[in-house]
């Protein structure tokens, strides 16, 4: 039976009531609250109940068959959402509003918040990644990208260009796993988000019209970061409905600020998970990560993913982890006091939104007391922040939370003695009633002569006396005993005293229990009032614990603190790749990565498995931790600041758009020298290897050509194609490297050195054979190669080596001071004023240019 199919004015109240929320929240799985379950009924049962493996029955709801009903007890939802949004769906949750108990007739019930991927607030996610909600605006000439977490308060927007692929490209890196989008976004791109990187995408036009939340966007001056975020917030408030103040003011994100890479150098790069597992282990944030709490780690995270580019920044960083280092004894100190802080960032949002307990407030008390000294140790290691240590807060908790405290807020058993008058009174009340039990007890042992007799209690029937039915003969008439209950084999009773010592009990402990929660709840209000200043201390304390994973790393791994130049010079001098170091089973063989003033680009050669990739990779992965401000694996390394990465290592099909390996690859290259500067760095693993052989080398001779020519990167480009070395006799900024093996008696052991110069070999048979291949086989493969050698010996391949034809006045030609100072400039990033000033200041050099 469907929901739509059914005569509503025939259903019970109950089941109509459902039916009015279910209409409000028609993309959601309903939680309809009924006593100690939360209820699905119609579509929403035949689904959950084959997705979580529930039992399927049903509800008579005054319909002539009863309608499908699956339910789960209240107290254990928390793993039947999380496991429902981790499959891609939302969850409304539905409360009773009111207490059964002081209600005639039907309780009223609503929808108090509305669980997702990107709105999850709860103890549950991952503690070590922060869980992003987005949006996506389209403007039609650019897009508006806001994201916040609501677990921590963080609030971030952006503007990129109009380009389709620019966005996606941007909502990739960052990882979102859901995204709301305005109606008039182009629907392919919908699409995309949802098909290719697994996004929930909800499309709605809403925007916040609350001045509460005005503070957050208040500080932007760009109308269109204030749209794309009103359109956001519009979506969480909705969405959560409780209070969200602990949302920070937004932090415009300016890519000039960052060294900019797109997902597939992440991932090629393996910076915060494999390629192969997609999992944390063996990536660049497993091997840097020695933080001490959940808010170090999301720090760390996020640094990898955003490297710095404004060097007084970068050279801090290398400050504080050589003091680290040098005030080892203060470090070992501080990682003793971070290890006892809690995640203070999500505890804030815990606090504000109203889903905390008492053992939350234990957590915060416990980081609250290692603040003094974590301050003290950062004032002996001269860093240049201060932090509040709320010895006022601190003392609060400490004299008021039970340190046995249960998870729940409506047992009791929350407040400290002494700290509440009316609540000490009602135990003494009530302590007082228990003990007059276990006297009344032995009192009527004593009087009836039964010794087996107890006074027991249970939450049906409350308190009772309790007699076996053997000695039911030895009652008297005279003792007053009222029969409650019969047992297999004995008789509850009950007498007069005994249901009057009960009321005065059960009504102490019920007001005890609505007293320690008010209590709790006004506690709760004064913790409230110090978020904020909790929240700039928990940013404090992230940098902090990440600086101290980057001394400890950079001691336990030898790494060094790298030279930055202004210079255009790389100078790496025994460089390893870290991760890969720490796992082989062998020992490490390092490499010098050598790019003068003279040099650009390294073409690379040498055979499979040599190691040129990791070669490669080592250099980024370097470039990547100098510029999040930590030590590097050299033994020295100068290099200069870069603005950009690109790389394309490896090879696969993109089997979701249906794109072949060759056309990812040629639309990495153009991604790539399209928007690379002579500031960037660009990696290029075997190009062209996906289609035929000459034409994969002209193409690769030619995009050679054009990075060499045009954008003058620093550019590290491997090859099986040897004709291409012959390149560094025209191309004077090239320089041939390879990597060095050894064949004997027709047996191949690599070096895994890089040296200078080109190699004429490939070595892919000899590889074969350390493949296992059977041995007929690799003998004919060499017969055949044989052929192929004396086919082509002294064939001359190339003749021309310039894909312009240009003359050397061509190549080097002058610069327009113009069109340098237009490329400097980020039109998002400006504000009107100053776009018009910029043009002004332009049309004035180009009238003194005439």
């Amino acid at each position: 039976m469907k929901r739509n199919e059914v005569d509503r004015e025939k259903l019970s109240p109950m089941m109509q009531q459902y039916m009015d929320l279910k209409d409000k929240y028609e993309d959601c799985i309903l939680f309809f609250r009924l006593g100690d379950f939360y209820e699905m009924f119609f579509d929403d049962a035949l689904l959950t109940s084959r997705l979580l493996e529930l039992a399927l029955t049903g509800k008579q709801a005054g319909l002539d068959e009863r309608v499908p009903m699956c339910g789960i007890p209240h107290h254990a939802y928390a793993s039947y959402v999380d496991e429902l949004v981790e499959k891609g769906y939302k969850v409304a949750i539905a409360e009773q509003l009111e207490d059964p108990k002081e209600v005639k007739g039907m309780v009223k019930r609503d929808v108090i918040q509305v669980i997702t991927k990107g709105t999850r607030i709860d103890s549950n996610i991952d503690s070590k990644s922060n869980n992003y909600i987005a949006n996506v605006f389209d403007f039609g000439y650019c897009f508006g990208i806001s994201y916040a977490d609501i677990s921590t308060g963080d609030v971030y927007a952006l503007l990129t260009s109009g380009e389709k692929d620019s966005v996606i490209k941007e909502v990739a890196k960052r990882g979102f796993r859901e995204i709301i989008v305005n109606d008039t976004i182009d629907r392919e791109i919908v699409e995309v988000l949802r098909t290719q990187f697994n996004c929930l995408v909800t499309i709605t036009k809403e925007q916040l019209d609350d001045k509460n939340y005005e503070y957050i966007y208040q500080n932007l001056e760009d109308e269109r970061l204030v749209i794309t975020l009103k359109h956001l917030l519009s979506y969480i408030i909705e969405t959560k409905k409780g209070d969200l103040h602990h949302l920070q003011r937004c932090l415009v994100i300016k890519t000039s600020e960052y060294l900019e890479f797109d997902n597939n150098t992440k991932r090629n790069l393996e910076l915060v998970e494999t390629l192969r597992t997609r999992e944390r282990q063996y990536s660049l944030l497993w091997l840097l990560d020695k933080n001490k709490t959940a808010m170090g780690s999301r720090y760390l995270k996020k640094s990898i993913e955003n490297p710095l580019t404004n060097r007084e920044q970068i050279e801090r960083r290398y400050d504080l982890i050589s003091k680290l280092s040098t005030e080892f004894i203060l470090r070992d100190d501080l990682i003793k006091s971070l290890s006892g802080v809690y995640d203070l960032e999500r505890l804030c949002g815990r606090i504000t939104y109203g889903n905390l307990n008492a053992k939350d407030l234990l957590q915060l008390k416990s980081s609250l007391k290692e603040l003094p000294t974590i301050s003290n140790i950062l004032e002996k290691l001269n860093y240049d922040k201060k932090i509040d240590t709320f010895e006022d807060l601190y003392s609060l908790l400490d004299k008021t939370i039970l340190e046995s405290a249960p998870f729940t807020l409506h047992e009791g058993h929350l407040i400290k003695e002494g700290y509440n008058e009316e609540l000490d009174e009602l135990r003494k009340i009530s302590s007082g009633s228990k003990d007059f039990i276990l006297e009344m007890e032995q009192a009527e042992k004593e009087k009836t002569g039964i010794k087996t007799l107890k006074v027991g209690f249970n939450k049906v029937f409350g308190y009772y006396i309790e007699i076996s039915k053997g000695q039911i003969p030895l009652l008297k008439e005279e003792y007053g005993y009222e029969r409650k209950q019969t047992l297999a084999n004995c008789e509850r009773f009950i007498t007069p005293l005994l249901k009057e010592k009960e009321n005065i009990i059960l009504g102490a402990e019920e007001k005890i229990i609505n007293l320690e929660y008010k209590v709790f709840m006004e506690i709760r209000e004064v913790v409230k009032r110090y978020v904020s200043k909790l929240q700039k201390v928990s940013k404090i304390i992230s940098e902090v614990d990440m600086l101290q994973s980057f001394s400890v790393v950079s001691d336990t791994y030898k790494f060094v603190r790298p030279e930055l130049t202004e210079e255009k010079v790389i100078k790496m001098i025994e460089c390893r790749h870290p991760v890969v170091e720490q796992v082989m089973k062998d020992k490490y063989i390092p490499n010098d990565i050598i790019m003068d003033k003279t040099t650009d680009v390294l073409l690379i050669t040498g055979p499979n498995m040599a190691g040129k990739s990791t070669y490669m990779r080592q250099c980024a992965i370097t470039v990547i931790m100098a510029q999040m401000g930590c030590f590097v694996p050299c033994k020295s390394c100068t290099m200069p600041i870069f603005d950009k990465i690109f790389t394309r290592i490896g090879a696969s099909d993109d089997l979701v758009s249906g794109e072949s390996t060759f056309m990812i690859e040629m639309k990495e290259a153009n991604y790539a020298i399209s928007e690379a500067t002579e500031n960037s760095l660009i990696l290029f693993d075997e190009l062209g290897r996906g289609t035929a052989t000459y034409d994969g080398m002209s193409l690769a001779q030619a995009i050679l050509e054009y990075i060499h020519d045009k954008i003058k990167a620093k550019t590290m480009f491997s090859t099986h194609y040897h004709e291409l070395t012959s390149l560094e006799r025209d191309l004077k900024h090239l320089k041939n490297v390879h990597v060095s093996a050894i064949e004997e008696n027709g047996q191949i052991t690599f070096l895994h050195k890089v040296k200078v110069g080109a190699v004429d070999k490939s070595y892919g048979i000899h590889v074969a054979a350390l493949a296992k291949l059977p041995e007929s086989l690799i003998k004919r493969a060499d017969e055949i190669l044989n052929v192929y050698e004396k086919k082509n010996i002294k064939k001359e391949v190339f003749t021309q080596t310039s894909l312009f034809e240009l003359n050397e006045n061509e190549v080097e030609e002058k610069k327009n001071p113009i069109e340098e100072e237009i490329k400097k400039i980020n039109p998002l990033e400006m504000s009107p004023m100053q776009a018009l000033n910029f043009l002004y200041d332009l049309r004035k050099k180009i009238k003194e240019r005439k």
